[in-house]
């Protein structure tokens, strides 16, 4: 056995801006197991909102090669099953649980949603993101945009949220909205916020608040505040948060691959939020389709509605093979990229 890790630096082709702040470029971790004669590949992104480096998941990654080897000994399914114990769930996690499932996958000449025990993922459509930016210039972005569903990046604390909202609307009568505030709202101007959402028959509205702030969101909810809208974790679906326990204050949840630590957990986080009545979201870091083909097996085995996998479109240059096309149309993934 053999793991190489790298780290890729994925120039954007154009500025990603969110309410944390904007970036240029996305650095990301791969992962390559050969074995058994094939080579299983996964990609992650590090992510500082959970206190991660590219340089600290490749170390992370690189450690498991000694225990890789003993564990490879029964098969890649046995080393994936035995790496939910060995590892947290994090980046570096998902870069290696994705490895083994296209290992497999070559070793035996099956596809991953076959060894899965799932049906092959159909086209979709992903959500397309609007980088925040002013309310005239998002809503001149979204006229342009080739597709009927928009993920609005909203935050700024700027007062201009509920125009941007407003104005995406105006442009886009036709279609189907969500907002992503990535913990940017605060309760003070929560309220008026979502009577914006409302007004603007937002579809759904991701993150508003920081996690830890459920129990404000319980109490809107109570209040009536939350009447026609549907509410969707993202950060606090963190890596330790009980999804039934986010059932409690959210109506679906978004499952990320770099969260949950790999696709093998994030089949199961998908049929625990089923058990407990939330809907899935899949979504996804920037990065390329080497990170969202297992998306893609999950939203296909999850029945997810919104597909959030558009990452590859921030790029300058995807890797090959990709599996979304202009319009947000995702495919399953060629045996070329991966499973």
């Amino acid at each position: 056995m053999t793991l190489r890790v790298r780290i890729d630096r994925l120039p954007l082709a154009r500025a990603f801006a969110i309410s944390r702040g904007a970036r240029t470029e996305q650095v990301v971790v791969m992962a390559e197991i050969a074995a058994g004669g094939a080579v299983g590949r996964g990609e992650c992104s590090p992510y500082a909102r959970y206190d991660e480096t590219p340089e600290g998941v490749a170390a992370q990654a690189e450690a498991m090669g000694g225990w890789l080897d003993g564990a490879l000994t029964g098969g890649p399914a046995t080393a994936r099953e035995m790496l939910l114990d060995a590892m947290p769930p994090c980046a570096a996690r998902n870069a290696l649980d994705c490895a083994l499932w296209d290992l497999e996958a070559r070793q035996t000449g099956r596809r991953v949603w076959e060894i899965a025990g799932i049906a092959a993922p159909a086209r979709m459509r992903s959500v397309l993101t609007l980088s925040m930016d002013t309310p005239d210039a998002m809503a001149e972005a979204a006229r342009a945009l080739p597709t009927d569903a928009i993920k609005i990046k909203v935050g700024a604390r700027d007062g201009e949220d509920g125009a941007r909202i407003a104005a995406i609307r105006a442009a886009r009568p036709d279609a189907w909205l969500m907002t992503d505030a990535n913990e940017g709202w605060t309760e003070a101007e929560l309220p008026a916020l979502l009577d914006a959402a409302r007004d603007a028959r937002i579809d759904l509205v991701e993150q508003p608040l920081a996690q830890g702030a459920e129990p404000a969101l319980r109490r809107l909810r109570e209040a009536g505040a939350l009447d026609g809208l549907v509410l969707c974790a993202d950060e606090s679906c963190s890596k330790d948060a009980e999804i039934a326990e986010l059932s409690r204050t959210y109506d679906a949840v978004n499952l990320k691959l770099d969260k949950t630590g790999g696709l093998t957990k994030a089949l199961r986080d998908a049929q625990t939020a089923r058990e407990a009545g939330m809907s899935v979201m899949v979504g996804c870091m920037l990065g390329s389709s080497l990170a969202m083909a297992p998306g893609a097996v999950l939203a296909a085995a999850s029945g997810a509605d919104p597909v959030d996998l558009d990452g590859p479109l921030w790029l300058a240059r995807d890797r090959d093979h990709g599996i979304l096309a202009e319009d947000g149309t995702v495919s399953a993934p060629e045996p070329g990229l991966w499973g």
